[in-house]
């Protein structure tokens, strides 16, 4: 088996399926300046010039850090490269995540990612809901597709959702990507990944290898031995054969583990240990 590099998802909309979450370059709990900047800086210019051409944000990691980080280190941007940003929480000053939903609220974080990340018009917007999946995304993502109109938005996506509110989302304007907490032992999405797939939406995994909770599972470690690469490559190379619009945004502060990172794009596995790491969460 065989895995693609790249998903085209609309004829301005190409991407390297290894992507880079940009997440970790704020400080500890995402909130405030990083660790060791020149080291932020020049992760995301090695993402760049390992070819990576799919870069996930947002203003709120920070807040606004991340965003000039991004805008210091690459603008002028590369023609290819796509900037993924997300809308729909806010915060606080000791570092809360706060919902922030209303059309109001959305308007002004749209324009803010355009200031900080020094462009006319946003790539990707993920409307992040942080309430439960029950909850009607209806006001919030027409507010997203009204913006789409003023051309300020190429594309929308929806992110941390359930598949009803995907099928809201997709009743009121086209959604290119789909971007949850999936990854080798949290599978409860495997029934909107194979949606996704049959319909031709990026599914966009968050937390690939488990986020602050790092992927633990013995059986992982016994295949990355026997394969003679890393544990977290294992993991990567396993969501990239998991379906075929999936894409990935590992995140890492560190020049070292992106690399490694990137290098997992071009591991394939054999169908012996796709269906081994499959069994894990059976």
């Amino acid at each position: 088996m065989t895995t693609t590099r790249t998903l085209t998802l609309a004829d301005d909309l190409t991407v390297t399926r290894m992507g880079f979450g940009a997440m970790q370059l704020a400080g500890p709990g995402v909130f405030g300046p990083p660790r060791d900047r020149d080291e932020a800086v020049a992760v995301l210019r090695t993402a760049v010039e390992l070819g990576v051409t799919h870069v996930d944000t947002s203003d709120f990691y920070g807040p606004y850090v991340v965003n000039e980080l991004i805008r210091e280190a690459l603008h002028p941007y590369p023609a290819d490269l796509r900037i993924v940003t997300k809308v729909g929480a806010l915060r606080g000053d000791d570092g809360s995540w706060n919902p922030a939903l209303s059309p109001e609220d959305l308007t002004k974080a749209v324009h803010d990612n355009l200031d900080h990340l020094g462009v006319d018009t946003l790539d990707v917007v993920n409307l992040r809901i942080l309430e439960d999946g029950t909850a009607s995304l209806a006001e919030p993502f027409t507010a997203l597709a009204e913006l789409q109109r003023d051309g300020l938005i190429r594309h929308l996506g929806v992110s941390t959702v359930s598949d009803a509110q995907l099928t809201e989302a997709r009743s009121i304007a086209p959604v290119v990507c789909v971007q949850n907490h999936y990854n080798l032992v949290h599978r409860t999405d495997d029934d909107l990944v194979d949606r996704c797939a049959r319909e031709g939406i990026a599914y966009v995994s968050y937390f690939p290898l488990g986020g602050f909770s790092p992927v633990q599972s013995s059986v992982l470690d016994d295949v990355a031995a026997r394969v003679g690469v890393s544990s977290q490559q294992v993991a990567l190379a396993w969501l990239l054969q998991r379906s075929p619009t999936t894409l990935l945004i590992p995140g890492t502060s560190s020049v070292a583990h992106l690399r490694e990172n990137v290098a997992a794009a071009d591991l394939v596995l054999a169908p012996e240990i796709v269906a081994e790491l499959d069994a894990i969460a059976g």
